[in-house]
Formats: C-alpha cells, structure tokens, sequence
C-alpha cells in the first residue's frame, strides 16, 4: 500500500507540475491567468502529494511484550494481555485487533490488497499472541468457591 500511495503522489505531483508550466499568461476574457496561478497549481500539487503519501503512514509493530501501530495519524500500543485476537475476516479490508474489552480496533497496515504479506503479518501476530499468552501465569486455585 505503501508503494500504491507514492506512486499515486508521484503521478499526482507530476500531473499538477505539467499542467502549472503548460498555463501561459493568458486571459480567456473572463479570467486571466499569470505567474501566480502557475505556483498556486503547483503548490496545489504538492499538497495533495504530500497527502497521499500521509495514507501510507500506517504501520505494525510487535514483539513479545505487545504491540505498537499507527493508522495514519494516532500512534497506539497496547500489551498482549489486552488483546484477546487477531481478526482478518474474508471480507475485511484490513486486519483488526479483538481487545478484552470487547472492542474492536482496525490495523490499516495490513490490508487485504496486500495478499500474501498481510497472511504472514496475520500469522505473525497470531503467533507472538500465542507467545504471550503461554507466558501468562496461570490464577491461583480459590480456597472456597463465593457462589455456594
């Protein structure tokens, strides 16, 4: 996804610099252009570049003690102990993390246009998931039961 979006701002970026170096001062009788709408237009271009390529931001990270991501501007970690699965439906654009707390939070890093790389990323994380929950200690036996 990441290359998709710097391609797109690159084609972006390019097309708008074609068009603010082709538009001669000139007037059409209504409007008269100059060198002023030439940088606008590609200032223009590059704003919406720069924010194409602000899509591609997204990013996992994980290790034994839990998990980092971002999804375009909010940077979130959370540990293992707070997740309870790794979601990626058949349908699902992206992955998604299933928290104890019944809450549901999207990984726009791993998305289904990704294939076979966001399969293994899915996996990785189900594994290091597993990892952690291996390593959980397991509750001590009650000396009595409160419900009788």
């Amino acid at each position: 996804m990441r290359l998709l979006c710097a391609l797109v701002a690159v084609v972006v970026v390019a097309g708008m610099t074609v068009v603010a170096l082709s538009l001669q001062s000139s007037s059409t009788g209504v409007v008269a252009f100059g060198p002023v709408d030439q940088v606008a237009i590609g200032g223009l271009g590059l704003v919406l570049g720069a924010g194409i390529l602000f899509l591609g931001r997204s990013r996992v990270d994980a290790d034994a003690t839990g998990i980092r991501w971002r999804n375009v501007v909010l940077q979130h970690e959370l540990p293992w102990s707070a997740v309870r699965a790794v979601a990626f439906d058949r349908k699902s654009s992206w992955a998604s993390l299933v928290l104890r707390n019944h809450d549901e939070v999207a990984l726009f890093a791993v998305q289904a246009v990704d294939r076979e790389r966001a399969v293994q990323a899915v996996e990785g994380l189900r594994a290091l998931l597993a990892a952690a929950r291996a390593q959980e200690p397991t509750a001590p036996p009650l000396l009595y039961d409160p419900r009788e």
